[in-house]
């Protein structure tokens, strides 16, 4: 990640985590990471647009563990059981970056924004938060986000209290919001046969 000072905060590591431990019943439970799209798995655009943007990375996966480990970068799983949801995989994160902070990303939003991490960044210094994340549309993209790792005692305690609404988690804690309106794009990700089908044909035009 490109330093813009010399500020400790600013200059701290930060660790990605690409999400890409769900079940995908949606896509009728195929490794949404792994689904071709312009002839590469899509985990691969993912990892081309996040990896400049960040010191080191990890794939969160539950399965298929020896193909994510192709793409060069450690594979983690969930530490809880029976698929509790994005939150594991973030718990899975923070226990793992030697980091102060993971940037996290889904496995099926290829058309992340090259400055993604340095906005999250920016945003944290500004109004000193624990976890930055995006929204859109007025809606909160909370799989797109920036959070501190000394807050994964906290996400354990409230993960196996039964709980697993990232929003209610975030708001436990120092949650600033970054407006990314003008890059509604960034949030385009696939979830259906024909999301999928709509996205390889506009890679085909590009």
């Amino acid at each position: 990640m490109h330093e813009n000072s010399n500020t400790p905060r600013e200059s701290e590591a930060i660790t990605g985590v690409i999400l890409a431990g769900g079940q995908a019943r949606r896509m009728g439970g195929q490794d949404k990471g792994l689904l071709s799209l312009a002839g590469q798995p899509m985990i691969h655009w993912v990892l081309e647009a996040l990896a400049p943007q960040v010191d080191h990375l990890l794939i969160n996966a539950n399965r298929h563990h020896h193909r994510y480990q192709r793409f060069g970068h450690p594979v983690i799983p969930d530490r809880l059981p029976d698929y509790p949801g994005p939150l594991a995989g973030m718990l899975a994160g923070m226990e793992t970056a030697a980091t102060g902070f993971i940037a996290i990303v889904p496995c099926d939003a290829p058309l992340l924004p090259g400055d993604l991490v340095a906005r999250l960044a920016q945003t944290r210094d500004e109004q000193d938060a624990d976890i930055v994340t995006a929204q859109c549309g007025g809606r909160l993209q909370p799989t797109f986000a920036l959070i501190r790792c000394t807050l994964a005692t906290d996400l354990y305690e409230y993960l196996t209290s039964g709980q697993g609404k990232i929003d209610r988690w975030y708001r436990q804690h120092r949650l600033a919001v970054l407006d990314m309106e003008e890059q509604a794009e960034a949030f385009i990700n696939v979830n259906t046969p024909e999301e999928l089908e709509d996205l390889e044909t506009r890679f085909r035009q590009e």
